[in-house]
């Protein structure tokens, strides 16, 4: 993502002429979920300027110059409603500790939290749910990805019975959707990764959940990736686009 990514933070890439984390955004706001923290790390100010000059990016305006009070905006988008807090969690902060960093704004209550590189239509609603219901510390979101190749079926005399172009894998991965509650704070440290010691630790005591989705998921690892992103936006096939 090199050619991306050397001038912007890689969730500022656009996919469809908004960047990817605005995308992100809108699947949990269609879900009612509106108040936002974004872990900023590499090229924070990127994110910064985004956020700061929304309005002015989004909407048509009128002003009068040298009179920055008379700024009247044209139109009107939901996402004026949004809340979002930009945090400084440094750039070579690891996973764990970016949600560590972020503690003072989360408060008491159980909260969602995502990566902002992939995209997935998740029934944010429901994943929610399961992690009431489960009464467990931590929800993870698993998926079964598709096969980077096509698959070839040989019979038992070696005689080729079956293509099957770029099948589902069977063993699933975690996707990123998450649900936490307050008591992951006490697993995390400045230098933890996530997905590694504090993860492994809820899930010995049995206290990490799992939110299986069986709908969209495209991670944006790649160049290609993300063009894949935006050859589907622009075709009208954009099966994340919930809202």
């Amino acid at each position: 993502m090199r050619e991306e990514t050397e001038f912007r933070p890689k969730p500022m890439v656009e996919v469809g002429g908004k960047p990817v984390l605005w995308h992100i955004m809108k699947i949990f706001a269609h879900h009612g979920h509106t108040d936002f923290v974004i872990c900023g790390g590499y090229k924070i100010d990127v994110i910064r300027d985004y956020f700061l000059n929304y309005s002015a990016r989004n909407s048509d305006f009128t002003v009068t110059l040298g009179n920055r009070d008379s700024l009247n905006f044209h139109g009107s988008h939901n996402e004026f409603e949004w809340k979002v807090t930009v945090a400084d969690t440094g750039p070579e902060t690891p996973t764990g500790g970016r949600i560590h960093a972020i503690k003072k704004y989360v408060g008491e209550e159980d909260f969602l939290c995502t990566y902002g590189d992939g995209i997935a239509n998740v029934d944010v609603t429901k994943l929610a749910g399961s992690h009431r219901a489960s009464g467990q510390l931590a929800t993870v979101t698993l998926a079964k990805p598709q096969s980077r190749f096509g698959v070839v079926k040989v019979d038992a005399k070696g005689r080729v019975s079956e293509f099957v172009e770029k099948p589902n894998t069977k063993d699933f991965v975690n996707i990123g959707y998450f649900v936490f509650s307050k008591e992951i704070f006490d697993y995390l440290s400045p230098t933890t990764i996530l997905e590694k010691e504090p993860l492994a630790r809820i899930a010995a005591i049995g206290e990490l959940g799992s939110f299986v989705h069986n709908g969209f998921w495209q991670p944006m690892d790649t160049l290609s990736e993300a063009q894949h992103l935006n050859d589907r936006w622009r075709q009208g096939d954009a099966p994340w686009a919930v809202w």
